[in-house]
């Protein structure tokens, strides 16, 4: 085939990937994916991820990976499933079902299953091959201003100020 030619599968392909069904990321952007899974797919309230275990997340000698990986991509799927820029996490039910070893490939699979105002609750379920790893309940909060520059914290920390002039 010339290169100029354009095969019919490659038409199909384009036509499905129009610009207009295309999620763009909107929080977490800087996160390291090495320790919090790659994004496979991403449309409004889905993610799936992929976290590929490496030697850094191993906790002993038989190749346990430790669980607080599992927990951020996990984490880090609840947040993409809601996709706000001022997303957070205030509270989280989890299971650990099975361990999870090294070369283990584990796919995340979030939802949102319910919103409300600014509050949204995200299920998600990991697996390795067929087997379910791990499920979690996470109940986020979109706020206006991003957590570390909300209002609230400069009147803590003026509070927290005049009580030590206080003292």
């Amino acid at each position: 085939m010339a290169e100029n030619e354009v095969n019919e599968d490659d038409l199909e392909l384009e036509d499905y990937q129009s610009d207009e069904d295309e999620v763009m990321i909107k929080t977490h952007e800087r996160i390291n994916q090495e320790f919090c899974g790659e994004v496979i797919k991403i449309e409004q309230g889905y993610v799936e991820l992929r976290l590929t275990t490496t030697p850094e997340m191993v906790a002993d000698d038989v190749g346990l990976i430790h669980g607080g990986f599992i927990f951020s991509a996990a984490d880090y799927a609840a947040m993409l499933a809601v996709n706000e820029r001022n997303v957070v996490l205030v509270a989280s039910d989890c299971q650990f079902l099975s361990p999870v070893k090294f070369h283990d490939e584990v796919n995340f699979v979030a939802r949102v299953r319910h919103k409300e105002g600014r509050k949204r609750n995200v299920h998600v379920e990991a697996f390795v091959l067929d087997i379910k790893v791990f499920e979690g309940e996470f109940k986020t909060v979109i706020t206006e201003r991003h957590v570390l520059k909300l209002k609230l914290l400069d009147k803590e920390e003026e509070a927290s100020g005049t009580q030590e002039d206080e003292i």
